[in-house]
């Protein structure tokens, strides 16, 4: 009997494999269609996400707040994926920011932040490790901790020094335009929505840390409610 059972597991192996070839990948970006309507609401969520990351002291706790409230992880905790063996110097207008002569030492770490299979942003930083304390610049140098919760004893606080959008749903004049055409097909969402730059400051307001954040179309990567189907685009 055991030998008849491993005949036929041998001979199931290549139907699975060829069925496993076959079934789809996951998508590469948000499954939304390209309808007027569609394009609409993600100006909308695009624009919800950028105005609460503006107006928090923590970027990490909002996009946990956005992974959780979009049920888009089972356990919407945030991770760090560090890219090691990459440095990035920081340029003189961050030093300035940071308040730090040439000399300084600044450490740079570069990350993918993480809600269970989507990655939400990017992020590079530059910090002063000499304005942190022994634990916190462990953590950070051997962990995948996120740098806002490494930090969050310091009573941090920041300040958007820039903001840069990379992508409009809808193009300039839309609302007083005709809606365009729909395509009927998949609404092409590129790599990366905006990006924020940013200063964090301790509760005393001494600035110890700059970064960039850039913010990827995962974040429209969640289940939506069905909307009512375009009447330009009939189902075949």
């Amino acid at each position: 009997m055991p030998h008849a059972r491993l005949t036929k597991a041998r001979h199931l192996l290549p139907v699975l494999a060829c069925l496993s070839a076959t079934l789809p990948a996951r998508a590469a970006g948000p499954d939304w269609p390209d309808t007027y309507l569609s394009r609409v609401e993600a100006t909308a969520v695009v624009q919800s996400l950028n105005a609460a990351l503006l107006a928090s002291r923590s970027a990490t706790a909002t996009l946990e707040g956005w992974c959780a409230a979009h049920r888009m992880a089972e356990a919407p905790r945030l991770v760090a994926r560090l890219d090691r063996g990459v440095d990035t110097p920081a340029s003189p207008e961050t030093r300035k920011r940071l308040s730090v002569g040439p000399d300084e030492p600044l450490r740079y770490r570069r990350v993918k932040l993480a809600c269970g299979d989507h990655v939400l942003s990017e992020a590079d930083n530059w910090y002063v490790p000499s304005r942190l304390t022994p634990e916190m610049n462990r953590v950070l140098e051997t962990t995948d901790t996120p740098f806002g919760r490494a930090v969050s004893s310091l009573g941090t606080t920041r300040q958007t020094v820039g903001a840069e959008p990379h992508w409009q749903p809808l193009p300039d004049g839309w609302d007083q335009a005709p809606p365009p055409a729909p395509t009927c097909g998949p609404l092409a969402v590129p790599a990366h929505l905006f990006s924020h730059r940013a200063v964090l400051f301790t509760a005393e307001r001494q600035p110890f840390s700059e970064v960039v954040e850039t913010y990827t179309r995962e974040v429209l990567d969640f289940t939506r409610a069905p909307r009512p189907a375009d009447p330009a685009c009939p189902k075949g």
